[in-house]
Formats: C-alpha cells, structure tokens, sequence
C-alpha cells in the first residue's frame, strides 16, 4: 500500500472524508504556491469543517420536515403591505430563540404565513439549530396516539428539547376536548422553554370556537402564547393567487355585462 493509499485510509477511518477527497490537490497546490505545512493543514481543516457543517444543516433540514423549502428572500413584502419587513427580517436573525418567543401569524389562507415560518424556520437549520415543522392537527393526533400508548410524557419532553416547534394550519380544523387539552399541556410545557411559531386563519377572539368552545382552555392557551409573543395580522391579498392576478391584468377576460353584451374585466372584478 503507497503512503497515499494509506493515508487516504486512516482519514476514511478518521471519518474525515472531505480532506480524503481533496489532499492530493491541495497538496501540489501548496507545493506550487509555497505554502507552509501549517498553512496547508489548516487548509485542509478549514475544508473538513466546512463540509461537516453543511452535513449538519442538511441533516437539520431533514429532520425539520418542512413541507418545501421557502428563504426569506423569496418572499415578496411589497405584495404583502401589512407586514413589517423589517421586523420579520429582525425575527430572522434568531435572537427570540434564546428568549423562548413565540411567532404567531394570524391570516386568511394563501397570505403566506406558511411561507414565512418555513423562512425563518429554516434560517434556524441554517444556524444549527432544532427545528421541527408540524401541522396541527397532525401534531395532535400524535399526541393522543402517543398518550393510548404511554409515551405523552416523553414525547413531551423530546418537543421541549427543541429550539424552535413550528405549528403550522391551527384552526383549519377543530379539536374535541381532549385533544385540545393535550395541545394545551404541550403549550404549557413548552412556555418560557422552547420557542414557537404559530400559523392560524382563526383571529384570537373566536379561538373557542376552535378549542371544542371551551372558553377556559382558549384562554390558557392563548396565555401562554401570547406572554412572549411577536404578533402579525397578514390582511393582504392571497400570496398564491399572485401569479393568476398578474395573468388577468394582461389578458383581461370577457364577462357579460346586465344586458349579455361582453365587457372587459379587470382586477377590480374578479
């Protein structure tokens, strides 16, 4: 076995598979350049490192089980006037993480809450953080299925080691009783511990409705919420009707008018 063979080996066992991979290059790189040895292997490590950290996000990523991937750049504020860009930019750079704040994004469908948890929420992978994206109503059917099979308490726990629970499409369907007494557990347990975003279509007032009209435990909730909270009201058009808007101002469609003669029709009537 040459020395190459055999140092490429011990690097594999090293389970240092970026500087198996390019030292040879690197290697007539430094000698041509007239790089020092310490020089050259601090190259090498700063590669490694390197790799190894984008292994972490991507696993990260994975494991935050995003529904698609969104980026803060590719939301358009300017069609979303309600909110505040700089704010929601303020919120990316993750400073509520470690004061376990809440985001809460209350809008009617296709606004792009969704779009902006996943932004930010995804910026904590980025910064190697826990993350997990769930619906809600998946997250509580979890957490009945794990109560029938003893493991609330762990599950529970688990969640509570995150940095950040995202809790996507509450309200979009109602919770019985006991499911919303488990959602509230899991909310009491996660207060002033792990950081959550919140995305919902029911505004705060008719939360009851939401919670199998218990008045009590939407109060609790919404408690514990909203104590360390960012709050934004999306009040603007639908994020995902943008491009079928775009279409129609330019190519107006005919529609009759009172009397079946056709009229040109613009964004203002559809």
């Amino acid at each position: 076995m040459s020395e190459t063979e055999r140092l490429r080996a011990n690097l594999s066992k090293l389970t240092l598979p970026t500087i198996a991979a390019i030292f040879e290059a690197e290697a007539i790189k430094a000698t041509k350049s007239e790089l020092s040895y310490t020089a050259f292997l601090a190259r090498l490590i700063d590669e490694e490192l390197a790799a190894k950290i984008d292994r972490s996000i991507a696993t990260r990523i994975a494991k935050a089980h995003f529904p698609a991937v969104h980026t803060l750049e590719g939301f358009d504020f300017a069609f979303q006037p309600s909110l505040s860009a700089s704010r929601i930019r303020e919120l990316a750079e993750l400073g509520f993480l470690g004061r376990a704040e809440n985001i809460v994004l209350v809008g009617r469908p296709g606004v792009g809450k969704t779009h902006l948890a996943t932004a930010i929420g995804l910026r904590a992978c980025q910064a190697r953080k826990r993350v997990l994206f769930v619906a809600a109503a998946e997250l509580v059917d979890q957490l009945l299925a794990d109560e029938v099979s003893r493991r609330l308490a762990k599950t529970i726990e688990g969640l509570g080691r995150l940095d950040l629970l995202v809790v996507d499409e509450l309200g979009y369907l109602p919770m019985d009783g006991h499911r919303a007494k488990l959602f509230f557990q899991l909310v009491s347990h996660l207060y002033t511990r792990t950081a959550m975003i919140v995305t919902t279509n029911v505004p705060f007032e008719t939360w009851g409705t939401l919670f199998a009209g218990d008045e009590v435990i939407a109060a609790a909730i919404l408690d514990r919420l909203l104590h360390h909270s960012h709050v934004f009201l999306v009040t603007g058009p639908s994020y995902r009707m943008k491009g079928k808007l775009a279409q129609r101002v330019g190519n107006p469609a005919k529609v009759p008018d009172d009397n079946g003669d056709q009229m040109e029709s613009g964004v203002g009537q559809i």
